[in-house]
Order: C-alpha cells, then structure tokens, then sequence
C-alpha cells in the first residue's frame, strides 16, 4: 500500500480515521502546516492537488518564497555511538567525508543512481 503521495515536488501523507470515516494527511518536509481530507481517493487527491495549489497562490500573493521540502540538508543522529565513529573511520579511511559517505550509502541502499 502506498502512504504518500506527491504533487508539484511535495510529499503527503495519506491517513484513515476509521472512527470518522475520512481520509486525511498533510504534507511533509516543510514546516507550513498543510492538510488535506476527503471521503474517497478521489477527494483526498482533489483537496491534496487543491491545499498544493492554494499554498502556491497565498505565496505568490504575499511574495514570499514557497518552503522547498527535502533541501539537501539532513541532520543525522545516530542510536549508536560505535555505528558512528565505524561510519566516519570508513569515511578516512576511503578519503571522503563522512556526508558523502552517508548519502553514498543511502543512494546504494535505495539502489539509486546519483547524477
């Protein structure tokens, strides 16, 4: 089952209230609340495409520039202190920087191919 879904370069989420019989998400990766609902798949992807569209607008009109989600920058926290200081020797060891080693390992990990 797929959870997200994806519009103009933003990510929501998709959600089900059992108890109020809706669909519902937000999206994500920018701090700006924007949420969405609807009682089928059909609404919950018109209000999603519409939430997008009137987040753009109300930018546009106060000129601001809309939040990009997903930028680059990623503050990575590590559970284990031995994953970290193995991760950064590795990085030495293979004269490359700890950051490049991480999103070397995220792309492999994804099977993805970096440009």
């Amino acid at each position: 089952m797929n959870n997200i879904m994806e519009y103009k370069n933003y990510v929501g989420t998709v959600e089900f209230s059992e108890s109020d019989g809706i669909f519902y998400g937000k999206v994500q990766g920018i701090r700006s609340l924007i949420s969405y609902e609807g009682t089928n798949a059909a609404e919950l992807v018109a209000d999603f495409h519409g939430a997008i569209d009137d987040y753009l607008k109300y930018c546009q009109a106060e000129g601001i520039a809309p939040e990009t989600a997903y930028k680059g920058s990623l503050n990575v926290r590590f559970k284990n202190r031995d994953l970290h200081r193995r991760a950064a020797i590795y990085a030495i060891n293979h004269e490359q920087s700890l950051n490049s080693f991480i999103e070397e390992a995220v792309a492999e990990k994804l099977n993805f191919v970096r440009g």
